[in-house]
């Protein structure tokens, strides 16, 4: 009798973990599937009253009246050029960023660093007027330029790789040391390449960022041929009405190689999330 009381608690605390889990997992995917059978559905269906979740029959012509009406293949290597440059650069710009702050002790580290966190209180907004004022007397809008290098760096990233920096053991960067390795070496050599997972981690956050960015691109440029997808979507929407359809088949293209990315990258993210967490 004590066994099998003992085993109720386990099972029925498992059990109320599911369930959030359920109910969390049916939040992030409703949506989803909502977009998915949106993107198929006629014009008409999606005005039905009550709502019609499923479509009569898979309609195809969103897609091709989203591929004539916008420039999508521009678009696309627009968006895959500029989130790709980003990520580059901020994993490399972060991870030199996060070993200094975490591995090396210089006068007025930590006061540094607080001035580096401060950045993530300022909301982007406050800083948009400022940064187009800037960017349009530099000569930027409507360049790569205005998409691209504003977005080298990051605070979040820094403070992101700087946790994995810290939970490495400092015996390998003495033993480099030791043998004649100065501070880059160690960083580039040694240290870096066992930051993969968190490198690939937090190359997810950026890149899915960069992809999915609007208030920016949509600011910084005014011509097609520098346009984003996220702008080319936003584009779709109408002042007095919006077609659905088309805004959720344009969607399903450009949300494809993301899906990708993760689905590549799903176990050096996951494994990156959890070690970043086990040293402050």
């Amino acid at each position: 009798m004590i066994e099998k009381a003992g085993l109720k608690g386990p099972i029925f605390s498992r059990a109320i973990v599911y369930l959030f889990l359920c109910v969390g997992s049916a939040v992030m995917i409703v949506p989803f599937l909502w977009m998915a059978l949106t993107a198929f559905k006629t014009y008409q269906e999606t005005l039905a009253i009550p709502i019609k979740w499923f479509p009569s029959r898979l309609y195809w012509g969103n897609f091709s009246e989203v591929l004539a009406r916008l420039n999508f293949g521009r678009y696309y290597l627009n968006t895959v050029f500029v989130a790709a440059m980003i990520t580059f650069f901020q994993a490399l710009f972060c991870s030199m960023a996060g070993y200094g702050f975490g591995r090396l002790n210089f006068p007025g580290r930590n006061v540094l660093f607080f001035v580096l966190l401060s950045v993530l209180m300022i909301p982007s907004q406050m800083t948009l007027i400022p940064s187009f004022a800037l960017l349009s007397w530099l000569g930027w809008i409507d360049t790569y330029k205005a998409l691209i290098i504003p977005n080298l760096f990051s605070a979040y990233g820094t403070f992101f790789l700087r946790q994995f920096y810290k939970s490495l053991p400092a015996e390998l960067e003495e033993a480099a040391i030791i043998d004649g390795c100065n501070r880059f070496g160690v960083w580039w050599r040694i240290l870096m390449p066992l930051c993969g997972t968190a490198i690939a981690a937090f190359s997810v956050f950026t890149i899915l960022w960069a992809w999915n960015d609007l208030m920016w691109p949509l600011i910084m440029t005014s011509r097609d041929a520098v346009r984003v997808l996220s702008v080319g979507i936003a584009s779709l929407f109408g002042q007095h009405g919006s077609r659905y359809n088309l805004i959720m088949a344009a969607s399903m293209l450009a949300i494809t190689p993301m899906i990708g990315v993760f689905i590549i990258l799903q176990k050096q993210f996951i494994s990156g999330i959890a070690v970043t967490g086990l040293k402050a």
